[in-house]
């Protein structure tokens, strides 16, 4: 029961690479692609996430769903 801690590590080590290539594309003055990585590190959490959530409400939907 409970969240998988590799999911927490996967999403904390995915944060860490986008800072570090945000941090070296602003330096090299690519700003527009340190945008785009971003953006794309936010929609690969935003699906982990939602994963996530969606097995939440699977859980709780199968324990009020009772097969009379």
């Amino acid at each position: 029961m409970g969240i998988d801690v590799d999911v927490i590590f996967k999403i904390a080590g995915v944060g860490i690479i986008v800072a570090f290539l945000v941090t070296i594309l602003d330096q090299a003055g690519k700003k527009e692609y340190s945008q785009w990585v971003v953006l794309i590190g936010f929609i690969y959490i935003l699906f982990q996430v939602a994963t996530i959530v969606n097995d939440l409400f699977q859980k709780i939907k199968s324990v009020f769903y009772f097969n009379g």
